[in-house]
């Protein structure tokens, strides 16, 4: 164990690489940590509703069982192994329904084999006791939907706890899991993980394999882990990683190399610090407490320097390029039937599909310019910092933030901007834990790293949560 006083948390609050050492030695069992998370998700999940279709109390016991005579039979195990997770609603797991948060998949059947994903966190070691919640089709970075209702915050249960992997942020800040995956291409990892208190990272596109149809060489949308530190991210990213011939972007030949990276010395960090991703408009909350943050690096011996990197045309090659890709994925889908659907929903699928190539190629060319230029900015600094979330955790009422410091949004992704941004540079981007805003809200930041360079950013992180001191600060402590 790496830290004594763990001992004295309930389990549900241990560190995952902890509880995955304590099953391995048998100093803990796995049906142990499984009781206590089961126990945990009783207590809080009809608040929360972050976990959603679970898996029945005796087959969640059934795997924890099964997990303990692994470790008896001296069997060699994954670095999940015992870890009870949940996986993102958009994604298959054999046996679970995938609902899409969308009444036009509420009676859907139990999918008939696992995701790519699901059958890396099982040979992992992990045990999927459930899908987390998200919004309809994944659309935007709030988690609400018809089916199972807004995902609430656990720091403010009037409050969003983000989207789109927002059950999975909620599960993972208030113990019902001690880790969990997470989709990203507007923000979808990054903003519950700002808005939670924990840590998410939007990896290099490849690094985690998908088996998604379509066009398997686009690296805009990815999955991604989210976990309480960055330690516990990178043992989640190394479980889910890998080379796979499913998917032609696949780069990770060691996974276990990128939970190995070494945290840099204070002094020998060089950031650069962007106060609003090229001129997007910021709450005064947030940025109260990104230049809180940047105070304490300097003070501990970062040494940061302003940047703004030019972001010109990045919105509207994020733009083309997300709507292109809903209408690829539902054009099928919608022609068979238009009922049960968010009209945003439908409103995306159109516009993709009536996108002309002129759009979708300069958008592209675009991309590719944005790449570029963040990674000669990064040869002169180890990373970029900008903020999480433009805001706080709204009120769970709403559907998305329409104004933000005088700025009025007519359409729901326009808020994201923050993160759409940083998508479309094509780089790794960490969301780590920024302060709280003056009413108690976790606010996050957003670090950019190298290209491929997924351990170095995770380390990175580690020696800015040490710093700022906010990882392992939990709701209702």
């Amino acid at each position: 164990m790496t830290d004594t006083t763990i001992h004295t948390a309930p389990l549900f609050r241990w560190p995952a690489r902890d509880l995955a050492a304590g099953i391995a030695a048998r100093e803990i069992s796995a049906a142990e940590v499984m009781r206590a998370h089961l126990d945990r998700i009783e207590e809080r999940n009809g608040i929360l509703r972050a976990i959603v279709s679970p898996v029945t109390e005796s087959d969640a016991m059934r795997m924890a069982d099964d997990a303990d005579r692994a470790v008896a039979r001296g069997d060699r195990l994954g670095p999940l192994h015992g870890l009870p997770t949940g996986v993102k609603d958009l994604v298959d797991v054999a046996g679970l329904p995938t609902v899409n948060g969308s009444a036009a998949f509420a009676d859907a059947p139990p999918a008939a084999r696992d995701s790519v994903l699901a059958e890396k966190l099982r040979a992992s070691g992990a045990l999927i006791i459930g899908k987390t919640n998200t919004p309809e089709m994944g659309l935007g970075t709030l988690t609400f939907n018809p089916v199972f209702g807004v995902t609430r915050n656990p720091w403010d249960t009037s409050r969003h706890a983000g989207g789109s992997s927002g059950g999975a942020g909620a599960a993972v800040a208030d113990g019902l899991l001690p880790i969990a995956d997470g989709s990203d291409s507007g923000g979808s990892i990054r903003y519950p993980a700002s808005f939670c208190n924990v840590v998410g990272l939007r990896p290099t596109p490849g690094a985690v394999p998908t088996g998604r149809l379509g066009d398997g060489w686009a690296p805009h949308g990815v999955l991604g882990p989210l976990a309480r530190d960055a330690a516990d991210t990178a043992l989640l990213l190394s479980g889910i990683s890998g080379a796979d011939d499913r998917w032609p972007l696949s780069w990770v030949d060691d996974p276990d190399a990128l939970r190995n990276g070494v945290a840099p010395e204070p002094g020998a960090l060089r950031l650069g610090w962007s106060t609003d991703v090229g001129g997007l408009p910021i709450d005064p909350e947030v940025r109260a407490a990104q230049a809180r943050a940047r105070r304490a690096l300097e003070a501990a011996g970062v040494q940061i320097v302003d940047i703004e990197p030019d972001m010109t045309g990045a919105d509207e090659c994020w733009e083309a390029i997300e709507l292109f890709a809903f209408g690829a994925d539902g054009g099928a889908r919608v022609d068979v039937s238009r009922d049960g659907y968010r009209p945003d929903y439908l409103r995306n699928v159109d516009e993709g599909r009536a996108m002309s190539a002129d759009r979708l190629s300069r958008a592209l060319a675009r991309r590719t310019e944005l790449f570029r230029a963040t990674a000669r900015v990064l040869r002169e600094v180890d990373a970029i910092v900008y903020p999480g979330a433009p805001v706080p955790a709204p009120p769970a009422e709403v559907e998305w933030v329409h104004d933000i410091d005088g700025t009025h949004f007519e359409r729901y992704f326009e808020w994201q901007r923050t993160a759409c941004r940083l998508t479309v540079t094509g780089h790794p981007v960490l969301a780590t834990p920024a302060g709280f805003s003056s009413d108690g809200l976790p606010v996050g930041l957003q670090v950019v790293g190298a290209s491929r360079g997924d351990a170095r950013l995770l380390a990175i992180g580690a020696t800015i949560e040490a710093i700022l001191g906010h990882v392992g600060r939990v709701p209702g402590e």
